[in-house]
């Protein structure tokens, strides 16, 4: 008998699964996630509207209700809005309906690792642009790639994971207008930088846009993202989505979230980005550490002391961070979430001892 692996595509066995080192540890700062809970009302309102829903029932084939909302939410249009079990399932099914052998994806990295994977499990060519040496979109180089290789897709995710730099709006512009192929913005953490590119879909046929509920709006456990762009894309798209896949529990909890986004959401979004900025502020002015400028809810810090070193320093005193060392570029670097201001200063005090010794 053959060997069954033989069956697996040769592209598969290539790579390394997306993986997460999971530690125990009292102060959780490597999962870029909201330090705050969702706030009780959402979920008691949530529990409410669930009570009387037949759980033996399938939810809606087509989540309307909740499309309507997102679309008001965000303004634009319902018939161009998907919803996604996560941002990440709507990111593979826009692959999957873009990208097979001999088709490219443009990527700038160090970024999400997620967008490589998946392409390559669909037999994608990727072209890899680099950031710039101060880790921010380099606008000249991704044109210059866009002219060269004519990517079918083009990914930029915005404020950019790990390193938070923001793609500018003209940047952007030019290379919508250059670009023969779709351009993708993941915009999971924009609610952190205060802009956003959903404008330009009026006037952009071929832009594409991202969002998630896991991030400012609290909700990582329940799996909700949505996807923007033009009517005859999303119909596109939804096409490799699978039947039922967002539950009727988290469609109910994201309604309710856009509900009481302005109110009870949004001002813990503002704590966050007031909490990054102390937080930046304070670890420059640590010896032997260089915070790159974040747009996000989180930031890479440049190290003198081996990062390894720092990770497993700050996990002996219950403190998780991100070790990106295996990121192109960021070998001297770590990233750290913003937690609560309490969850801050232990990781600021820690570092200094660190640093220090």
């Amino acid at each position: 008998m053959r060997d069954p692996l033989e069956n697996i595509k040769t592209c598969v066995r290539d790579i390394r699964p997306y993986s997460l080192r999971l530690e125990p540890a009292q102060v959780k700062l490597n999962q870029n996630e909201n330090p705050w809970d969702l706030p009780s009302e959402v979920k008691q309102e949530t529990f409410r509207r669930l009570q009387d829903r037949a759980w033996s029932r399938y939810p809606a084939f087509v989540p309307t209700s909740l499309i309507k909302r997102l679309a008001e939410f965000s303004g634009w249009t319902a018939d161009g809005t998907l919803v996604g079990n996560g941002s990440n399932e709507l990111i593979q099914a826009l692959l999957m309906v873009t990208i097979t052998e001999g088709k490219r994806v443009l990527i700038s990295e160090p970024t999400f690792t997620l967008y490589r994977q998946v392409a390559t499990l669909l037999g994608g060519e990727v072209v890899s642009v680099p950031l710039s040496p101060e880790l921010v979109y380099d606008a000249g180089a991704i044109q210059a790639a866009t002219e060269s290789f004519k990517p079918d897709v083009t990914i930029i995710c915005s404020p950019n994971n790990p390193t938070g730099c923001r793609i500018a709006d003209g940047d952007l512009v030019s290379l919508l207008e250059n670009s023969d192929g779709l351009v993708a913005v993941d915009e999971a953490y924009f609610e952190f930088a205060g802009d956003s590119v959903v404008p330009l879909l009026k006037q952009h046929r071929n832009l594409v846009v991202l969002r998630t509920f896991s991030k400012a709006l609290a909700m990582a456990a329940l799996r909700v993202g949505y996807l923007l762009t033009t009517p005859d894309l999303a119909r596109e798209v939804s096409k490799a989505l699978l039947p039922y896949h967002i539950n009727f529990f988290s469609q109910t909890a994201a309604e309710v979230a856009i509900e009481m986004y302005q109110n009870r959401l949004k001002p813990t979004v503002a704590s966050i980005v007031s909490e990054r900025d102390r937080v930046f502020g304070e670890l420059s002015r640590i010896s032997g550490l260089e915070p790159v400028p974040s747009r996000a809810n989180f930031m890479v810090v440049r190290s003198s002391v081996e990062p390894r070193r720092v990770f497993e320093q700050l996990l002996q005193r219950g403190i998780l961070i991100r070790d990106v060392t295996a990121y192109p570029m960021l070998q001297n670097y770590f990233r750290v979430s913003v937690g609560t201001p309490k969850e801050n200063d232990l990781l600021l005090q820690a570092l200094r001892e660190i640093l220090a010794a």
